[in-house]
């Protein structure tokens, strides 16, 4: 008997008990679609986390162009380099190392980039700089270019105080940003250096008034004109220091030219591990130091940060505690991100243990019900499975068509799970304000599970009705 044929006799037996059907069917069903649903909070929950991980930057790495250090072994101001394992002991650029003797504290064997007072500022940052970064050092994923100044942004009569920010269209998903309305810089405004800008709400609210959508309107900065783009949920500082100010943001050609320079003030360095920050960072201030010419003894013209290297020494940590404590721990932001990360892996994965077992349940609960019903109607078509036995049919076409009729059950369970999980997860989204991300694995992995459980569970009441001797079954009353 042809597959084919045995699912349309399968359609057919479905059929002539159509309410007992529906009801076998439902525990898949429920099954597949508390999957799609838990599996779609599960996942949101995760890209919620890593959307704040992101907005926090504790995957960032920040280049400065200037080293404003006042000249001595300060950890805070630069980069501990390990000479022996990054510079086959002569440190970044042969740098001076400082040695201390054993018991009395400090660093050993360990140097750091000089540290030479009165660079101060500099421009020789620029956006070769940014792409070299991107394209030469292992595990970045982008480098944005910054420029930042500060700046009266106009409407009408209405003035700002802002934060002028120049970047790419990369710091949207770098930084986690959110749109409120509108849209975020493009690569196509980079490109061409549109003027064009994008706000954030309280530079919109003063500007436009509170709940209006300035989306299209033009502002004017230092007599040139630009068009809103959008505006921002939040801010998202691109590494820049300055005063803590509200926050405009442009391509960062558009910033170049209009405040007349060609360097950069920035680059925000995206990486994809957070826990090889400082290795990136290590590297990235070998590189620099490359493109830049500079000498051995020469001090870095740039300053290069990692995310836990700034929150210890920013947040209300006394200076000096602050200073020994970033220079004692090798490797502080993968100490520090490794644990966070580590955190969220385990949440994970009891999230994951969580599903299987509800999944577990309810698959299991509705593979018994098909197992069941299938036994019922081979007691119930005894007759007509030895009819068709005594007129040739052989005892792998019966199997087949038991078979076929378990799983076409089956699978139609799965897709109406499918449907109800996936209108379920929008709806929980909805009512409880919660991010739900359907995953089209998910749906996958379910709808070929309820295939396989049919073809598990069917298997032993399509095998008994094979094994029917056909005189017997004729005569089964």
């Amino acid at each position: 008997m042809e597959l084919a044929a045995s699912v349309q006799l399968a359609l057919r037996a479905i059929g002539r008990h159509r309410l007992r059907s529906v009801l076998t069917l439902l525990g898949i069903t429920i099954g597949v679609a508390v999957v799609i649903v838990m599996v779609a909070i599960g996942t949101g929950a995760q890209r919620a986390i890593e959307q704040q991980v992101r907005a926090a930057g504790a995957n960032l790495v920040t280049v400065t162009a200037g080293n404003y250090s006042p000249g001595n072994l300060d950890p805070s101001s630069g980069d501990v380099v390990d000479t022996g394992e990054l510079a086959g002991g002569a440190g970044v650029g042969s740098s001076t190392t400082a040695h201390k003797a054993s018991g009395s504290g400090g660093w050993s064997g360990m140097s750091v980039s000089p540290r030479v007072a009165g660079r101060g500022a500099s421009t020789r940052l620029s956006v070769d700089d940014a792409t070299a970064i991107a394209g030469e050092v292992a595990g970045v994923r982008a480098a944005t270019p910054g420029v930042s100044e500060s700046a009266v942004i106009w409407h009408g009569r209405e003035s700002v105080f802002v934060r002028l920010q120049g970047t790419d269209a990369s710091l949207l998903s770098m930084r986690g940003i959110l749109m409120r309305s509108g849209r975020f810089i493009r690569a196509q405004d980079v490109s061409a250096a549109a003027r064009v800008v994008v706000l954030t709400p309280a530079v919109a609210g003063k500007l436009f008034g509170a709940g209006t959508d300035p989306t299209g309107e033009t502002v004017r900065i230092r007599q040139t004109t630009f068009t809103v783009a959008g505006v921002a949920a939040r801010g998202a500082s691109t590494g820049t220091s300055g005063p803590a100010l509200d926050e405009v943001y442009t391509p960062y050609p558009s910033a170049q030219r209009l405040l007349g320079v060609t360097h950069l003030q920035s680059v925000s360095v995206f990486v994809d591990r957070a826990g090889d920050s400082t290795r990136i960072a290590l590297e990235v201030t070998q590189l620099l130091r490359a493109r830049h010419a500079l000498e051995p003894t020469d001090p870095d013209d740039f300053t290069v940060r990692t995310q836990a290297r700034d929150a210890i020494t920013g947040k209300g940590v006394n200076p000096l505690l602050a200073r020994a404590v970033a220079g004692s721990v090798v490797n502080l932001d993968e100490v520090t991100l490794a644990e966070i990360a580590t955190s969220l892996e385990r949440s994970s994965q009891t999230m994951t243990a969580l599903l299987a077992s509800v999944a577990s349940v309810s698959l299991l609960v509705g593979g018994i019900g098909i197992m069941n019903i299938m036994l019922v109607s081979v007691a119930e078509r005894t007759r007509e499975i030895g009819l068709r036995m005594a007129l040739g049919a052989r005892g792998r076409d019966v199997l087949l068509q038991f078979l076929a009729e378990a799983v076409t059950l089956s699978l139609l369970g799965g897709l109406a799970g499918v449907v109800i999980g996936v209108l379920g997860s929008s709806g929980v989204g909805r009512l409880l304000r919660w991010s739900t991300v359907i995953s089209p694995a998910s749906v996958a992995v379910s709808v070929c599970v309820a295939g396989m459980i049919g073809v598990f569970f069917g298997f032993y009441p399509a095998r008994q009705a094979s094994q029917l001797d056909p005189i017997d079954a004729l005569r089964f009353e």
